[in-house]
């Protein structure tokens, strides 16, 4: 079975430049729209650190 792939919400209609997830079993797959053959992969809890940190703006920091 293919993967369903999701987008954000936050993505333009377009569809160009948006990261998508993928779920299957114990596994998260993460890929750019513009880039779709190339994928990370995570755990669910990896993943769910992931999202906290970015709500948390742990990631807002710019050099």
């Amino acid at each position: 079975m293919e993967q369903q792939w999701q987008k954000s919400s936050f993505s333009g209609a377009g569809g160009e430049n948006c990261v998508e997830i993928a779920t299957k079993g114990a596994a998260v797959f993460i890929r750019e729209s513009d880039d779709p053959n190339v994928m990370t992969v995570v755990s669910r809890s990896k993943f769910a650190a992931l999202i906290a940190g970015v709500k948390a703006g742990d990631f807002d920091h710019r050099p």
